[in-house]
Order: structure tokens, then C-alpha cells, then sequence
């Protein structure tokens, strides 16, 4: 195995623990957000953690971005939802 692909699988792993570190946010929504809206939220983490198993060896710097999409996308689902659909702890 050369350099290059131990550093791949090191990004991509990286990757995928990101991932999962995400997950307590995830799953934590509930005490803000309406149970449809936790149950889409999830069900969007979980497309992410397909894709990044999927994409492991293909993909792995693309795998490495999905953390901080999932974030993103937790945060902004979070914010908008408390501003403009009233969602309160």
C-alpha cells in the first residue's frame, strides 16, 4: 500500500467519525423540532452515512466534507426552523 492510499483511507475514516460525531446534534433535535422534522433530519444523516461508506475508496476527500455538511445542514434546519416555524425547546 503506498502513501497515498493510506492517506485516503486515513481521510476518509476521519471522515466517517465526523460523521457519527454529528449524530448526538441529530438526534438531540427533538427537544427543539417537531418529530417530522427529527425524522427527516435523520433520515438525511443517514443517506450522508450511506454515501460516505459508499464513496470510502472512491471518494474519500469527498467523504471527508460530509461532516461539516451534515453540520451545515443541522444548524441551518435548526435556526430556520426556531425563526420562521416558531420550534422552541
Amino acid at each position: 500500500m503506498d502513501n497515498r492510499r493510506i492517506l485516503e483511507r486515513v481521510v476518509a475514516t476521519l471522515g466517517v467519525l465526523g460523521l457519527i460525531g454529528v449524530l448526538p446534534f441529530y438526534v438531540a433535535s427533538g427537544l427543539a423540532a417537531p418529530l417530522w422534522a427529527v425524522v427527516l433530519l435523520l433520515a438525511f444523516w443517514l443517506v450522508l452515512l450511506v454515501l460516505a461508506i459508499r464513496w470510502f475508496t472512491r471518494r474519500p476527500w469527498w467523504v471527508l466534507a460530509m461532516p461539516f455538511v451534515a453540520a451545515a445542514v443541522w444548524w441551518l434546519t435548526m435556526t430556520l426552523g426556531e425563526s420562521l416555524l416558531g420550534w422552541q425547546a
